[in-house]
């Protein structure tokens, strides 16, 4: 990137069901935590770039996401805000509109804020908020159930193709959701902390075979927050840099057959000078179990059908030459779709920071975080790919 860009502060809330609390709240509560994580404050934010999908559906809220969002952290209110919506990639799209104002100097210190609230007591209207991420014209599953995600049909599908290619088997997904689960029990801001066995996996609700309903990510609520900054900003704010964004990238999706994950991590590797075997730490879109092979394989961190192979192998566990997920994925950390992918990006910073605590994973000097939303045509109708560095 032709400026130094800077991770310098990072919040989260806690993912899970809170039903009693606004976003504005929940916006708050991270925007609180990463602007004392960065030891500044409002003062030195020069915008704030905010991330939301389902407002408009769950409550009804379009517009003015963002400034509403805000009124719970009135300090920052005045400053320019930008609304992001795009799906389940929303937050890594903030994330990456915020290195584009630094890039053309449009401001020195950004805030990305993710925050999104799912949980509602008529389910029907959570899962329309998914039904929406897909062309409504020519929906892939025009007749997929109202009271479960049309993306696990979706994910169902890519499952069985992969199985079929791979040689993988339902077991294999089970020990996926079981290694998650103990990640996330490490991670006190987890939605799903305790524990699972792959008997307990397979013996759980068939969604749509061969998913069960403990392969799959879970409806929830939480935001996440990440202050980023150019040199001159760091300095503004007397800062010490410790995580540098190497490179981010968004891609649509399209109908020519191509896959968005691969072609976003080249340029996202190209960018960042790297190869695939200097990937120590990953967090990548894990929205069922099974997605944790096929977007390891999409990435191109190992050849087509080798993920199960190394995942039993603890390749990708903590502590393993390239951890996958060490926060829980969303499969366990949880969910909340527009603050997802920033929440990604506050794990990799605390892996390459060595802060992650007991799901540390040991001294990483690259991290990559995968990040995708909506379906159109053959996959995701959005990619973000972002590589950082120690």
């Amino acid at each position: 990137m032709s400026r130094d860009i800077v991770v310098a502060g990072v919040g989260m809330t806690r993912f899970g069901k809170f039903v009693d609390r606004s976003i504005a709240s929940l916006a708050a509560e991270a925007i609180e935590a990463a602007l004392s994580d960065a030891m500044t404050d409002a003062d030195a934010v020069d915008a704030v770039v905010y991330s939301n999908a389902a407002a408009g559906i769950i409550t009804g809220q379009e517009m003015i996401r963002g400034q509403c969002a805000l009124r719970d952290a009135p300090a920052l209110l005045g400053k320019p805000v930008y609304n992001v919506e795009n799906a389940c990639a929303s937050g890594s799209t903030a994330f990456n509109l915020a290195c584009a104002l630094i890039q053309a100097g449009r401001a020195e210190v950004a805030l990305v804020v993710g925050a999104e609230k799912l949980s509602h007591a008529d389910k029907a209207r959570t899962f329309s908020a998914f039904e929406a991420g897909v062309d409504v014209e020519h929906s892939p599953f025009p007749d997929a159930a109202s009271d479960q995600s049309v993306f696990m049909d979706l994910y169902a599908q890519m499952s069985r193709e992969y199985m079929a290619r791979s040689g993988a088997t339902a077991e294999d997904f089970a020990a996926i959701a079981v290694k998650s689960h103990a990640n996330a029990g490490l991670n006190p801001l987890a939605q799903y902390r305790d524990p699972v066995t792959v008997e307990q996996v397979l013996a759980s609700r068939v969604i749509t075979d061969p998913l069960r309903v403990l392969m799959c990510s879970p409806i929830g609520d939480g935001a996440a927050a990440l202050v980023i900054a150019s040199e001159a900003g760091l300095a503004r704010m007397g800062a010490t840099p410790s995580v540098h964004v190497k490179a981010s990238v968004v891609l649509s999706g399209n109908d020519n057959g191509s896959n968005i994950v691969t072609v976003a991590a080249r340029q996202a590797f190209g960018m960042a000078g790297i190869t695939s075997d200097q990937v120590d730490v990953v967090e990548l879109h894990d929205a069922a179990a099974p997605a944790e092979f096929i977007a390891f394989e999409e990435l191109e961190l190992c050849d087509p059908g080798q993920a199960p192979e190394l995942f039993r192998a603890g390749h990708t566990a903590i502590g393993g030459a390239c951890c996958v997920n060490p926060s829980g994925g969303l499969l366990s950390k949880g969910h909340p779709i527009g603050a997802t992918g920033c929440a990604q990006l506050v794990e990799l910073t605390h892996q390459l920071r060595g802060t992650a605590g007991e799901r540390q994973s040991g001294t990483p000097k690259i991290a990559v975080a995968e990040n995708a939303g909506g379906w159109l045509g053959n996959g995701p109708a959005a990619t973000a790919v972002t590589v950082l560095g120690a």
